[in-house]
């Protein structure tokens, strides 16, 4: 009944914003772009070992969870070259053990807050710019937050507002949408990549992104959370910020196209430090009394899809951050490598499924590793000890298009070993069931 009510608030709001007029530029030539989702989520975790446990374990007891998100993507082009973006998303529910215990977390629609009712917010609002340069024109795609579908490949654009970076950077064909693909988080984007968001997953700043026939590149400036993983935005942008820059190079391999695709990162914030904490006090240490501005993390990305075949890909991923000062927006992991593969059901005769296969390694800096060994706690994980050990986790899923094109079921197993980098605690075996509707 109350995801029933929920989705007629959306419908309520598809009526509201199908009577807002359209901006037209002075040649009458205006473009407007609508597109609509809702994912729902269901993950049952079995009981798992554990000796002791802190204030951020996965819980040993058998549970379950579910999570809600639903979005409107609304655009207008609002003058010649330029774009217009509105998402108000709604999202409730609760990942298992409120989404922590896990670096490496098994749904990707879970988010950190304290209050699992479904909330309203405005996800993404933000203005783009794109200069044609010259050269052929491509065919961009129908994907939401798309109202121009061509642009030439030589081309120069400028976003301004609040998006997620995630939108922009670590892009990959084959793992990258919690929606649709992989639900792990450290498979969405580079696990080591500690991209700046406020707990939901978005932020505030510019873009800007270059495009030539056989390369690409993009830089951002974002804000980042006031607290850890928190919601609120730092507008002291001089002290806190963080910057990425990307290089994206096609190839081709064997006929197939492959993109690499280079991140460089660095972030500013009022972070604390773990040897700091850990010389304040050795025993149960608190890395929030060492906050301070001027505390810097910085690091580096690779991310590789490549195709197979019509009907498969393949892709892999590597990251590092220093892993000095504390995890400030995305997950604890300091060092990821991930790999899989996913193809569609063309030769079973269901060319709309899909079937992904994936294994991941976090693993953390030596300072991290000691804090959390000495009892210290992150924002997502700390046992009260530490038996260290590489957190492993596998997943498998097969995406099922039921009933009607635009609505896919999924289910997925995902197996995790040493959650939270503890060889004490689990293994642990999470299933799950993801409906998910696209228009």
């Amino acid at each position: 009944m109350k995801y029933s009510c929920l989705l007629a608030l959306f419908i309520l709001s598809l009526t509201a914003f199908a009577q807002i007029p359209a901006i037209r530029d002075s040649a009458e030539n205006v473009n407007t772009d609508f597109h609509f989702q809702l994912t729902t989520v269901t993950q049952r975790k079995y009981r798992t070992q554990s000796p002791y446990a802190g204030d951020n374990s996965l819980t040993a007891e058998r549970e379950t969870q579910s999570t809600l998100t639903s979005t409107i993507f609304w655009g207008a082009q609002v003058w010649k070259g330029g774009e217009f973006y509105f998402n108000p998303e709604i999202s409730g529910g609760a990942g298992i053990s409120s989404a922590k215990g896990i670096a490496g977390f098994t749904n990707g629609e879970a988010f950190r807050v304290g209050d699992p009712s479904p909330k309203i917010y405005a996800a993404r609002v933000y203005l783009r710019h794109t200069f044609n340069l010259g050269g052929d024109v491509e065919y961009i795609g129908e994907g939401a937050n798309q109202v121009m579908k061509t642009r030439t490949k030589k081309y120069f654009s400028i976003t301004l507002g609040k998006f997620s970076i995630a939108d922009f950077f670590d892009n990959n064909r084959y793992s990258h949408d919690p929606r649709s693909q992989f639900s792990n988080w450290a498979l969405m984007s580079n696990g080591a990549w500690d991209y700046p968001a406020n707990t939901r997953g978005y932020t505030v700043g510019g873009m800007v992104e270059y495009g030539m026939l056989k390369w690409k590149l993009r830089f951002a400036s974002v804000l980042v959370p006031e607290s850890a993983n928190g919601n609120d935005l730092d507008f002291n942008y001089g002290k806190a910020n963080s910057n990425a820059f990307e290089l994206e190079k096609p190839y081709q391999l064997g006929g197939r196209t492959g993109i690499l695709r280079l991140l460089g990162f660095y972030t500013s914030a009022f972070m604390g430090n773990y040897n700091q904490s850990i010389e304040q006090l050795p025993t149960s240490p608190d890395i929030t009394l060492t906050r301070a501005y001027g505390r810097h993390k910085y690091g580096w990305a690779i991310n590789i899809e490549q195709e197979l075949a019509d009907y498969a890909g393949f892709f892999a991923r590597a990251s590092w951050n220093d892993g000095k000062n504390e995890t400030w927006a995305f997950t604890e992991i300091d060092r990821a490598i991930s790999a899989g593969f996913v193809l569609d059901g063309t030769r079973w005769k269901r060319k709309n499924d899909v079937f992904g296969f994936a294994s991941l390694i976090n693993g953390l800096s030596t300072s991290h590793k000691n804090y959390l060994a000495a009892g210290g706690y992150g924002f997502i994980i700390g046992d009260g000890k530490l038996s260290y050990a590489q957190e492993f986790i596998t997943e498998v899923y097969y995406k099922i298009n039921a009933f009607c094109p635009g609505f896919w079921l999924t289910p997925d197993y995902q197996f995790v070993l040493n959650p939270a980098y503890n060889k004490d605690r689990g293994p642990a075996h999470v299933f799950s069931l993801r409906a998910h509707i696209e228009l």
